[in-house]
């Protein structure tokens, strides 16, 4: 383990803050760091934040009732439905977006199918709503599980109980459900906002390179201009929003409860 995480880990961060912290000389500077603070990298996180929040406050409203119903099954019901709902997650990540750039471009399965039926065509490709599309998509299991896992584990009887002592299914709900529920929704906005937050590939592919997110302005300045200085440097920015989500997961989590499938 000491191994893998030196390896994988120490030094990749070591490396990603030598750069970041340095120019292309070697000399320490902020600039590359203070670089967010223009207008183009300004908008690029501005609109990576948002297109965030937003998929992961959708995730959150259709994950949440799936997670429930799930609950709410027998044993091997349950069971299977919830391999079903993982499966797409085996298949390469790349190939799942892939697909969507198929489904959704202009002359693609969805629009032929809105011809054939006389119906007006969807054209969202290339839009910021193929983007959250394709966000919510690849990251909406990471939502499910956390949740069904805090809610399975939820005591039957304290949730009979409350309603012997008069109380309906909306106050069990917000009284009882809700609260012991709150680590695992913790835990699955962190899960789907952190990579929604840094993904270039979605963005690339449904946004057809004309919406740029902070991951694509990262990814390139390491691929196509070669300034791994400034690209590490915005990378350092964008590890501070991670880092803070993912001490309020913790904060919310103490126990871990919610990531033990």
């Amino acid at each position: 383990y000491l191994f893998w995480a030196i390896a994988f880990i120490l030094i990749p961060l070591g490396m990603g803050f030598y750069y970041g912290l340095t120019d292309k000389t070697g000399t320490f500077t902020l600039a590359n760091i203070l670089a967010i603070a223009s207008p183009e990298h300004r908008k690029a996180l501005g609109l990576s934040l948002l297109l965030s929040l937003i998929s992961t406050v959708i995730c959150l409203l259709l994950a949440y009732p799936l997670a429930m119903i799930l609950t709410k099954l027998h044993v091997n019901q349950h069971s299977f439905i919830i391999v079903i709902f993982i499966l797409p997650m085996w298949m390469n990540f790349l190939l799942r977006t892939l697909a969507w750039q198929t489904l959704l471009e202009k002359t693609g399965v969805i629009n032929s199918i809105l011809s054939v039926l006389h119906l007006p065509s969807l054209n969202i490709i290339n839009t910021p709503y193929a983007i959250v599309l394709g966000m919510v998509y690849n990251f909406l299991p990471f939502m499910v599980l956390p949740l069904y896992n805090v809610l399975v584990k939820i005591d039957k009887n304290v949730i009979n109980a409350a309603y012997d002592l008069g109380a309906n299914g909306i106050q069990t709900f917000l009284r009882i459900i809700f609260p012991l529920s709150l680590p695992g929704m913790f835990s699955g906005i962190t899960m789907v906002f952190v990579p929604a937050l840094t993904t270039f590939v979605i963005s690339k592919i449904l946004g057809g390179s004309k919406i740029l997110l902070i991951g694509n302005v990262i990814e390139q300045e390491f691929t196509q201009t070669g300034n791994w200085n400034l690209g590490s440097g915005l990378s350092i920015v964008l590890m501070l929003f991670i880092i803070f989500n993912m001490v309020i997961s913790v904060i919310t989590d103490k126990e871990g409860e919610a990531n033990t499938l």
